[in-house]
């Protein structure tokens, strides 16, 4: 059993309020008028995404990777000017690596709701004041829509494979229920084709941590700090989701934090750790977009309109790759064999303590399984040029 040295939650003004536009591999795309699901739209929208390898003649070798609920676009690097965290999934892309940038063209995309280049409610609306209260809320195929925008500003008439863990799995599976002819695979990996109960109630718990803190001031608290408290309390709640009970139990049992009392105020090992995790989070994101995007989450259902998931995973004409972490609890194996099973396919399992964060921590697993993807996308490929 281990215990966290932590401070607690830190203090100071959050990196959020940087430029991330600062970071030069930061690219930016000035998208215009967004219509939303709901009837409403967004003015002025502008993107935030990185790119690695080169587009080649015919816009074939492009590749789409979606990333999760607090992620962006900045998959892979160091961390520096305008980008807070190293990439979150080191390895992946690269010359050499599963996303081969000898080979493709790789594309990453803050998420329409974000707070790292792309529009949210800490940007400037169209009148030069920070949207605030009044960002729309948007779903997650708005956020997809948007995507597709990218593309054809990048000239990308079709993927060559969309790919993403969580909430970013949420995404690829959208992309084959909206544009099933503009991309040739998918890969969904730790996710969900319809968010379930489940998750909406844990969603909703987190909503609720932000938006009854004072500092919440009706979402109206930018340039300011904002709910720190509450986003740091959200994150708890979340990152215990994200983690299996039984990695929690045998990494802190019920130790008590180094030079700590629990029995005269002080914390268990767990507390610390999760008080970590909180710090670090309110230091490098927005507490509106993790509601909106959160919000965005719960309307995740890629059958809504069009007959129900299974039919919309059955008609799709590409190659539904879909892996799941054994010990998740958050988007639990079953969820993925359903999806399988519409598409004919098998789950592909990836072993791990660690729970739902295992998509992001066993990467020679999954380096394996993109790899496998690919190398079956350019089988197909092969068979229809024959």
């Amino acid at each position: 059993m281990s215990s966290i040295q932590t401070t607690g939650t830190p203090t100071g003004t959050p990196t959020v309020d940087d430029d991330p536009f600062a970071n030069a591999a930061l690219r930016r795309f000035d998208a215009g008028r967004i219509a939303l699901e709901s009837g409403r739209a967004i003015d002025d929208v502008v993107v935030g995404y990185q790119t690695w390898g080169t587009l080649n003649r015919d816009a074939s070798n492009a590749i789409l990777v979606e990333h999760a609920l607090t992620g962006d676009a900045h998959v892979v690097g160091e961390k520096g000017a305008g980008q807070p965290t190293a990439g979150w999934w080191p390895g992946v892309i690269g010359p050499g690596r599963p996303l081969d940038t000898d080979r493709y063209f790789v594309v990453a995309a803050n998420v329409l709701g974000g707070c790292r280049g792309t529009t949210g409610p800490s940007s400037t609306a169209p009148d030069g004041r920070p949207w605030g209260s009044r960002f729309p809320q948007v779903s997650i195929r708005d956020q997809v829509r948007l995507e597709a925008a990218l593309a054809d500003h990048l000239g990308v008439p079709s993927w060559r494979l969309v790919l993403g863990g969580s909430m970013g799995g949420m995404r690829a599976l959208e992309w084959l229920g909206s544009y099933p002819d503009r991309c040739e695979a998918v890969l969904a990996i730790a996710t969900t084709a319809c968010a379930t109960a489940d998750q909406i109630a844990w969603g909703q718990a987190q909503v609720l941590a932000i938006t009854s803190d004072p500092d919440w001031a009706g979402g109206d608290y930018h340039p300011g700090e904002g709910p720190r408290a509450g986003l740091g309390i959200a994150r708890r709640i979340a990152h215990t989701t994200y983690r299996s009970a039984q990695e929690l139990q045998d990494r802190f049992g019920v130790d008590a934090q180094a030079s700590e009392n629990p029995l005269d105020g002080g914390r268990f090992a767990v507390e610390s750790y999760l008080d970590h995790q909180a710090g670090k989070l309110v230091n490098r994101f927005d507490a509106a977009s993790y509601v909106h995007l959160t919000r965005a989450m719960a309307t995740h259902d890629i059958g809504r309109g069009r007959g129900g998931a299974a039919a919309v995973i059955a008609r799709y004409p590409g190659r539904l790759h879909v892996a799941a972490v054994d010990s998740d609890r958050l988007f639990p194996p079953h969820l993925s064999h359903d999806m399988a099973a519409a598409a004919g396919e098998r789950v592909q399992l990836i072993r791990s303590a660690s729970g739902h964060d295992g998509f992001l921590i066993e990467t020679d697993q999954i380096e394996a399984i993109v790899r496998s993807a690919l190398v079956e996308v350019e089988h197909r490929r092969v068979l229809q040029v024959g």
